[in-house]
């Protein structure tokens, strides 16, 4: 079976990852799953941007996490990307980055919280932040482990991940998912400028509180859900 469009897909949102500024150096990394096939496709480990192609993308057994194809190394993150996958059926794309803001709030330790209408259009309610690894767990399967507390802090806190297109793990960074690996990178960079958004807007007015719900739920719902109206059809 040819993996190719696949794997220009990833490669390409990979490269979308430093265009657009969400990522430095190599901090970063964008997949792709294709659930008939089985696998899913992820940034090979330290490749640069500028000098990675198609052809350099691992593909990712689904069912066993284990490479199948490929002669470079998966990302060091590629368990996370595979447990969000298993769990959250409904993705398509993931991406992790480091961006500024976003990590600020992480390593803060802090939920994000719905302050306007432009966090309201993608993110229905606050960003959520997980709790921190635990020694064991990070010097276990730590990679998994990440995976697992996001899944853990969706499930306790009965959140959706189509609605919460997005998490920050605790003393860490963003990860953000979609459709496929271009749109959980539009989204990265929506939760970077909601982050930015949300200091300024707390350094303006430290007793801010969140969005009014009626109003989440007009900016929320008119793009997205049954009724949605934005947009062309």
């Amino acid at each position: 079976m040819s993996y190719q469009a696949l794997k220009e897909r990833v490669c390409a949102a990979n490269k979308e990852i430093n265009r657009v500024q969400l990522a430095i150096l190599t901090w970063g990394n964008a997949s792709e799953v294709d659930r008939e096939a089985g696998v899913f496709a992820i940034k090979p480990s330290g490749v640069d941007y500028d000098e990675m192609t198609p052809d350099d993308i691992p593909i990712i057994s689904l069912e066993t996490g284990e490479k199948v194809e490929g002669k470079m190394n998966p990302s060091s993150d590629t368990e996370t990307h595979w447990h969000l996958y298993r769990v959250f059926e409904d993705i398509g794309g993931v991406v992790h980055t480091h961006s500024t803001y976003a990590t600020a709030w992480a390593q803060a330790h802090r939920e994000i919280p719905c302050l306007g209408t432009t966090h309201a259009d993608t993110f229905y309610g606050s960003i959520p932040c997980t709790r921190p690894l635990t020694q064991a767990e990070i010097e276990g399967a730590y990679e998994l482990n990440t995976g697992k507390v996001i899944a853990e802090h969706f499930e306790k806190n009965g959140l959706k991940a189509g609605e919460l297109p997005g998490v920050l793990v605790s003393s860490h960074a963003p990860f953000t998912w979609g459709t496929n690996a271009m749109k959980a990178v539009v989204n990265g960079r929506i939760l970077e400028e909601v982050a930015r958004m949300a200091s300024i807007t707390q350094e303006l007015n430290p007793g801010i509180g969140a969005v009014d719900q009626y109003l989440m739920d007009k900016h929320y719902l008119r793009k997205h859900g049954a009724n949605a109206y934005y947009g062309q059809n």
